[in-house]
C-alpha cells in the first residue's frame, strides 16, 4: 500500500463552522483539464462538478489528517498533516478540503444564470468519485479576533484597526487596548458590521459562493502623537466578564503632515492570493502573489504605509478568500496602514450602480470590500478619498464609478488635487485602478487610445492645471512607466534624473502584484519609457521636500530594475506651464 504525506496550512478562524473534513477522490481523466502556467483561461478544478460526486468508498484506501484541534495554542494559523494510503493511486486522484464539512448542493444557481462564471461547481461535465473521507478536524476558538488591517482614518493623527470575528454585539464587546510601550494602555471601541447572503447582487456570491464571514469590527485610536510607537491588542469582553484576546501588535503612527523627515510608501494593485502548500484551487491565476507579499514582509521594517490599488484576493464571488486573503497579508497590514482601492473584480456587477456592466466581482458588488476593509472616504461604497502621509498628499480614485467631468468624483478629484499645500506637501499622487492615464497594453493598443477608454479626457487637465507628479494604475498586470506627459507628448527628455519645473506628469502602470501578467502592445509609443513583463511593486521614498527617488522592484527578489528621482524646490512647483497659469493681472 503507497502512503503519501501532505500539509495543508489551515486559518483557524471559520465563522460559519468549526468543522473541517478532507474527501480523497477520484476521477476518471484530468489529463485534459491542466492549468495554464500563468492562469490564464478556465482552471483545473472549475471543470469539477463536486455536488455530483458518487460514492464509491474504498476500504484499501485511507485519508487522515491530525491535529485533531486546531489553535490550541491561540494561533491564527495551522499546518495540517494529511496522510493518504491507497493500494491503487493514480495521477487522477485528487484530496479536496471543505469547510463547512457538511456543504450541499441548495445554493447552486439557477441553470440558467446568464452571469455564471467559472468555477462551474454545479453544472461543470467532470463527475468526481468519493473513495476515502477522513476524520473530522475542529477550530478550537472559531471564534477567535483575527486578520488586524490598519488603515488611516479621516485625520493624519487618527489610525483605524480593522478585524474579523464570530462574535455579534449580543455575544460579546468588541474593542482596542493600544498605547505607547512602557504605558497604561487605554482602551477605545469598536464598532460591528456583517453582511448577508442577500447584501449579494448575484452568483456565485449569493448562491454556492456564499460564506458566512463573520463579524467586522474597526476602532478608532485617535489623538496619536506623530512618529510614535504604538502597541495594540484587539478584545472582546463576553457576557460572563471574561475577556478574548488577539496576540499583541505595534505600529508607528503617522508623521505630521509636512514634516521633513524620512518616508517610505510601497504602491501595487493586482496581488490576489495563492496557498501555501503548493495545492491547486479555484480561481487559480495569482501565481505571483506569494513572491510580492513575502518580499513584503521581508523588507517590512523599510516602509512606512501600503497603497494597494483594486483586485485584492479575487474573490469573484467565494466569499470564502477573503479570509484567506486576509490572512495572507496580515504580517503587513497589522504594522502597517494598508490602503486601498476598488478594483473590477471588487465592484463590478451588471445593473449594480458600477460604471462598467461586466460580472467581474461574482456578484460581490463592492461589500466585501467596503466592510472588511476601512478607507476614509465619505461614502465608503463610493471608493474615493485622499490621505495625507508626511510630505505626500495622495488623491485615490475609484475608476469603477463615472470620474468623467460634472460627475460628483470629478468633483472630489478636482478638490482633492487643490487642497494640497505643496509648500508642505510637495509630492501629490494621483492613483486609481484602471489605466485612466497610458498604457502600451495590448487590448489598449488595439483600441488605439493607449488608455481606458474616456480615461484622461477629462483627468489630464486637472492633472496638469494642479501638477501632479506621479500617477498609478493598476489593471493591467505588468509594470510600465512613461515620462512626464501632457496630451500624448514627453515634456522632458530625461529618463532617470528630473529638476526644476513641474511640466507633467509620470504615469506609472503597477499591476503586477500578481495576477496572470498582461500582454503589451508590439507598438511602443513615445511616451513609453520602461516595460517590464514580471511582477513587482513600486517604492517611493521622499528624503526631504526637495528630493524623491522611485525604484521598481521585482517580486521574485526585491532588486530594483528601473529608478529615477526629482530634485525640486518650491518654485519649481509654482512656476508657471502649459495650461497650469493662474490668472494674473496688470494692476500694480
Amino acid at each position: 500500500m503507497k502512503e503519501n504525506v501532505h500539509h495543508f496550512p489551515v486559518n483557524v478562524l471559520a465563522t460559519s463552522s468549526a468543522v473541517l473534513v478532507f474527501w480523497l477522490l477520484c476521477f476518471a481523466n484530468l489529463t485534459f483539464v491542466q492549468a495554464d502556467i500563468h492562469g490564464a483561461g478556465e482552471q483545473a478544478l472549475a471543470k469539477i462538478d463536486i455536488y455530483k460526486t458518487t460514492l464509491a468508498l474504498d476500504g484499501s484506501a485511507l485519508i487522515t489528517a491530525y491535529p485533531r484541534f486546531l489553535g490550541s495554542l491561540g494561533e491564527d494559523s495551522e499546518w495540517v498533516t494529511v496522510n493518504i494510503m491507497n493500494e491503487k493511486p493514480s495521477a487522477d486522484d485528487w484530496v479536496g478540503v471543505f469547510s463547512p464539512a457538511n456543504f450541499n448542493a441548495s445554493t447552486c444557481p439557477p441553470q440558467d444564470d446568464q452571469w455564471q462564471e467559472t468555477p462551474y461547481i454545479c453544472t461543470a461535465p467532470i463527475k468526481p468519485k468519493l473513495v476515502s473521507v477522513s476524520n473530522k478536524l475542529q477550530f478550537l476558538n472559531p471564534k477567535a479576533p483575527v486578520y488586524p488591517r490598519l488603515a488611516h482614518g479621516k485625520s493624519w493623527d487618527e489610525m483605524t484597526v480593522t478585524w474579523t470575528s464570530g462574535y455579534n454585539i449580543d455575544e460579546a464587546v468588541p474593542f482596542v487596548e493600544w498605547g505607547m510601550k512602557g504605558e497604561t494602555p487605554k482602551r477605545s471601541p469598536a464598532g460591528t458590521l456583517t453582511f448577508k447572503q442577500n447584501s449579494m447582487c448575484g452568483s456565485p456570491a449569493r448562491t454556492v459562493g456564499w460564506r458566512d464571514p463573520g463579524f467586522i469590527h474597526t476602532s478608532f485610536l485617535k489623538d496619536l502623537w506623530p512618529n510614535t510607537v504604538y502597541t495594540y491588542r484587539m478584545g472582546h469582553i463576553l457576557s460572563d466578564g471574561s475577556y478574548v484576546w488577539s496576540k499583541v501588535f505595534s505600529f508607528k503612527s503617522s508623521p505630521y503632515p509636512g514634516q521633513d523627515s524620512l518616508q517610505r510608501v510601497i504602491i501595487f494593485g493586482d496581488m490576489g492570493k495563492a496557498e501555501r502548500d503548493g495545492s491547486n484551487e479555484y480561481s487559480d491565476y495569482q501565481p505571483g502573489s506569494l513572491n510580492t507579499t513575502d518580499q513584503l514582509i521581508k523588507d517590512l521594517d523599510n516602509f512606512d504605509i501600503v497603497f494597494h490599488i483594486g483586485d485584492l484576493p479575487y474573490a469573484n464571488g467565494y466569499i470564502s478568500q477573503w479570509d484567506q486573503f486576509t490572512a495572507q497579508v496580515q504580517p503587513i497590514t497589522s504594522t502597517v496602514p494598508y490602503m486601498i482601492a476598488s478594483g473590477n473584480h471588487e465592484r463590478d456587477w451588471p445593473n449594480s450602480g458600477s460604471f462598467y456592466d461586466t460580472p467581474d466581482s461574482g456578484g460581490e458588488c463592492g461589500v466585501p470590500a467596503e466592510t472588511m476593509y476601512y478607507v476614509p472616504a465619505e461614502n465608503r461604497a463610493k471608493f474615493w478619498y485622499s490621505t495625507d502621509y508626511g510630505m505626500f498628499h495622495f488623491c485615490i480614485a475609484d475608476s469603477e464609478h463615472d470620474w468623467r467631468e460634472g460627475t460628483e468624483q470629478y468633483k472630489f478629484i478636482e478638490k482633492c488635487l487643490a487642497s494640497v499645500d505643496r509648500q508642505k506637501q510637495p509630492w501629490l499622487i494621483f492613483s486609481a485602478h484602471r489605466v485612466l492615464g497610458y498604457s502600451s497594453n495590448s487590448w489598449y493598443g488595439l483600441e488605439g487610445a493607449f488608455e481606458e477608454p474616456m480615461g484622461r479626457e477629462s483627468l489630464q487637465k486637472l492633472w496638469q492645471k494642479y501638477r501632479v507628479d506621479i500617477a498609478f494604475y493598476g489593471h493591467v498586470h505588468n509594470y510600465e512607466r512613461t515620462c512626464p506627459v501632457y496630451q500624448n507628448q514627453c515634456v522632458s527628455k530625461e529618463k532617470h534624473h528630473y529638476s526644476g519645473t513641474v511640466n507633467g506628469t509620470i504615469h506609472v502602470v503597477v499591476g503586477g502584484g500578481g495576477s496572470h501578467l498582461s500582454e503589451y502592445s508590439s507598438v511602443i509609443p513615445n511616451w513609453s519609457i520602461y516595460r517590464d513583463y514580471d511582477f513587482g511593486f513600486v517604492k517611493l521614498t521622499a528624503f526631504n521636500h526637495s528630493s524623491l527617488l522611485f525604484e521598481y522592484k521585482k517580486s521574485s527578489d526585491g532588486k530594483v530594475y528601473d529608478s529615477f528621482t526629482i530634485s525640486r524646490d518650491y518654485r519649481d512647483v509654482l512656476a508657471c506651464v502649459h495650461d497650469s497659469c493662474p490668472a494674473t493681472t496688470l494692476a500694480t
